[in-house]
């Protein structure tokens, strides 16, 4: 069985001489890992929509994202185990990791599982599972013993 890896594979298409060709296949450079074993990496980021297909777009890893006004944001996010990321949160109080992005946000559950997290309760969430974030105040929680891979497609909201 193949595992699915902390660093992602980026494979970019494009057009060459009239044909389509690859233009770039090589591990993700641009990863963050605020706390170990927490690995970001924004994949891709477009500025416009209709997309520019002509522009190269590599965006620099932030924990919060920075997304375009008029454009998409796609990341890729390994979540190690809670016990393994040090972070401790007694129930009923805020998690540590609890944030509000302004964005619509796209994610699948890919590997292992992982418990979303909101101000009124949480769910836990399995591979193939799929999360509509719409701009909530929100956290991750790993409560398994394995880590648990995400993709998640941004887009700029109106909140």
């Amino acid at each position: 069985m193949n595992q699915i890896p902390k660093i992602p594979r980026r494979v970019v298409t494009g057009i060459k001489e009239g044909k389509s060709t690859i233009t770039e296949d090589a591990m993700v450079t641009n990863v963050s890992e605020d706390f170990p074993g927490l690995v970001i990496s924004d994949i891709w980021a477009t500025d416009s929509m209709p997309v520019d297909l002509k522009k190269q777009a590599y965006v620099k890893n932030t924990a919060m994202p920075v997304t375009p006004d008029h454009g998409s944001y796609f990341r890729y996010v390994h979540i190690p185990p809670d016990k393994d990321l040090g972070i401790k949160w007694e129930e009923g109080q805020p998690h540590p990791l609890m944030h509000q992005t302004d964005t619509l946000d796209y994610i699948v559950i890919l590997s292992g599982e992982i418990h979303l997290i909101l101000e009124e309760g949480d769910t836990l969430l399995r591979a193939g599972d799929i999360v509509i974030q719409r701009a909530t105040n929100h956290a991750w929680s790993n409560r398994s013993d394995f880590p648990c891979i995400q993709l998640a497609v941004l887009l700029k909201a109106k909140v």
